[in-house]
C-alpha cells in the first residue's frame, strides 16, 4: 500500500502513478485546470484503480449536468469492476460507495461516506475537500464548518496540504457569520497555499459580506497567483471584484469586468452562467442597461430548461431567460420544476421548496408584477440557503425580493428583511443597504407632504 500527499492509502503500485495522482489532488485542491489531465494519466496508467474511477465520477457530478451524469454512471461501472478484480481499501470503498449514493439521488449519503473517510483517515484532505463541495451544493454551510473542524488537528504544520484545509475553514466560518476568524484562517491558509483560490475567495467573501470593497479590490489584485491559473473558477474571482466595484458605486468598472472577463468564455456552465446573470440582475435594478447581453446567456439557457440537477443553477438560468424575455423557455421551465417538486428524494425537496416558489416570483418580477414577485420571493426566502451557493451568491434573490417589495408598496416588511439582511451583514450597511433604506424613508415621506 502507498501513501499520497494527503497521507491517506492509496492502491497504486507505482511511483509515477503516486506522482500523477498527487498532482491532481494538488491541481483540485486549488481547483486548477490540470486537474483532468492528471486523473486521466492516473486511469491510463494503472485502469484498474478504483479510487480514481470513483473520483472521475464524483467530479463529473459536481458540475451539475445532466449529460456528465453518463459519465458519472461510467465511471460507477469501472469502479465496481475495479473492486471485483481486486480486493479495495476502506478509503476505496468509501469513495465508490460515494459515487453509487449521490447517483441515487442521496447527495448526503455521498456526504456520509466522504465523513467516514475522515474518521478513519482524519489527514485525508482530498476526501475533506469533497465532502466540503457537496455540501457546499446542498447549502450545508454549519456542516461544512463542523466537518472541516474535525480534522483540522490532524492537519498540523508539516501537513503538506494544511493551507488548503485551512481555506475551507475559512470559507465555513465566513458563512457561519464569524468573520473576524475567517479572515484570519484564510490568510493563514494563503501564506501556507499561495495557489489556494478557494481560500483567497474565502477572504474576498468577508469583505463583501462586511462592506469593505477596498480591502476586498487589494486582496484581489495582490494575490494574482492565487487564482490566475484556476480553471473557470477565474471567473468567479473576477465576479467577486466586481462585486466589490458595485459595492463603491463603480457601474462601469463592473460591466468592463463582466465583458473583458466573467464572459471572456462564453461557456454555459452553471457556474459561469450564475456568475453573469447575477451581475446582470444587479446592474439592472441599479438602473443600468445592460443592452444585448442576456441574448447570448438565454441562447444557452434555453437549452438547460431540462437539466433539474441543481436548483440553483436553473434559478440562474431562469434569469437569463426572464432577462432576455424567452416565453416559450420560461413555461418549460415552470412546467419542469412542476414535474420535479411532484418526484421523492432530495432535489426534488428543494425544487418543491423553495424552487417552486423562486421560480415564480423571478417570472413575475421580470414581467412587472411586483406584489406576486414580492409574495413568491418572500415565501421562498426562508428555504433559500438550501440551494447551494453560497451568502454572495444567493444575494441577488435577496435583492429581487427586496426591489420587489419597494416596487409593490410593502415597505415595512421590505425594511424587515433589510434589517435581517444587515444583521447577517456584522451591521456594516452596503451600499445597497444604504439606498434601499433611504428609498423607504423617501417613500413614508411622500404621503405626509
Amino acid at each position: 500500500m502507498m501513501y499520497d500527499i494527503c497521507n491517506a492509502p492509496v492502491s497504486l503500485s507505482s511511483q509515477d502513478t503516486l506522482t500523477e495522482w498527487n498532482a491532481m489532488t494538488r491541481a483540485f485542491l486549488a481547483h486548477g485546470t490540470a486537474t483532468p489531465g492528471h486523473l486521466g494519466a492516473v486511469l491510463q496508467q494503472e485502469p484498474g484503480f478504483a479510487m480514481g474511477h470513483a473520483a472521475r465520477g464524483l467530479f463529473s457530478l459536481m458540475m451539475g449536468r445532466p449529460e456528465l451524469v453518463r459519465t458519472a454512471q461510467e465511471a460507477a461501472t469501472a469502479a465496481r469492476a475495479a473492486r471485483l478484480a481486486a480486493p479495495l481499501s476502506s478509503r476505496e470503498e468509501h469513495w465508490v460507495d460515494a459515487l453509487d449514493r449521490w447517483l441515487a439521488g442521496q447527495p448526503s449519503a455521498a456526504i456520509a461516506a466522504m465523513e467516514a473517510c475522515l474518521t478513519e483517515t482524519p489527514q485525508d484532505t482530498l476526501s475533506a475537500k469533497v465532502s466540503h463541495a457537496i455540501r457546499f451544493i446542498l447549502g450545508d454551510a454549519v456542516g461544512m464548518r463542523r466537518s472541516v473542524e474535525r480534522v483540522l488537528e490532524a492537519h498540523r504544520a508539516d501537513h503538506a496540504c494544511r493551507g488548503y484545509l485551512l481555506g475551507c475553514h475559512a470559507f465555513t466560518l465566513e458563512e457561519t457569520g464569524d468573520y473576524a476568524r475567517a479572515e484570519a484562517v484564510g490568510r493563514e491558509g494563503l501564506a501556507l497555499a499561495s495557489d489556494d483560490a478557494w481560500g483567497l475567495h474565502a477572504i474576498a467573501h468577508v469583505y463583501d459580506m462586511t462592506a469593505r470593497p477596498d480591502l476586498g479590490i487589494s486582496l484581489i489584485e495582490e494575490n494574482r497567483s492565487a487564482w490566475d491559473h484556476c480553471n473557470n473558477f477565474r471567473y468567479h474571482v473576477w465576479w467577486h471584484k466586481a462585486l466589490l466595484h458595485l459595492d463603491r458605486g463603480e457601474l462601469d468598472v463592473a460591466l468592463g469586468l463582466y465583458d473583458a472577463q466573467i464572459r471572456a468564455d462564453k461557456t454555459d456552465d452553471y457556474r459561469d452562467i450564475s456568475n453573469a446573470t447575477s451581475l446582470l440582475t444587479r446592474l439592472e435594478l441599479e438602473g443600468i442597461d445592460v443592452g444585448r447581453r442576456w441574448e447570448e446567456l438565454a441562447d444557452l439557457s434555453e437549452r438547460r430548461t431540462e437539466d433539474g440537477c441543481v436548483v440553483f443553477a436553473d434559478l440562474h438560468y431562469m434569469l437569463a431567460l426572464t432577462g432576455a424575455d424567452r416565453p416559450d423557455a420560461k413555461a418549460q421551465m415552470v412546467a419542469r420544476f412542476a414535474r420535479d417538486a411532484a418526484k421523492q428524494g432530495e432535489m426534488p425537496q428543494r425544487y418543491a421548496d423553495p424552487g417552486v416558489a423562486a421560480l415564480s416570483g423571478l417570472n413575475a418580477f421580470a414581467e412587472g408584477r411586483y406584489d406576486a414577485a414580492f409574495a413568491d420571493l418572500a415565501a421562498a426566502r426562508p428555504a433559500m440557503q438550501t440551494i447551494g451557493g453560497s451568502h454572495a451568491q444567493r444575494d441577488v434573490f435577496e435583492r429581487l425580493t427586496i426591489d420587489a417589495g419597494l416596487r409593490a408598496g410593502e415597505y415595512s416588511r421590505t425594511e424587515a428583511i433589510l434589517l435581517d439582511r444587515l444583521a447577517r451583514r456584522a451591521q456594516r450597511p452596503d451600499r445597497y443597504t444604504e439606498t434601499r433604506l433611504a428609498s423607504i424613508e423617501a417613500a413614508r415621506r411622500i404621503p405626509a407632504q
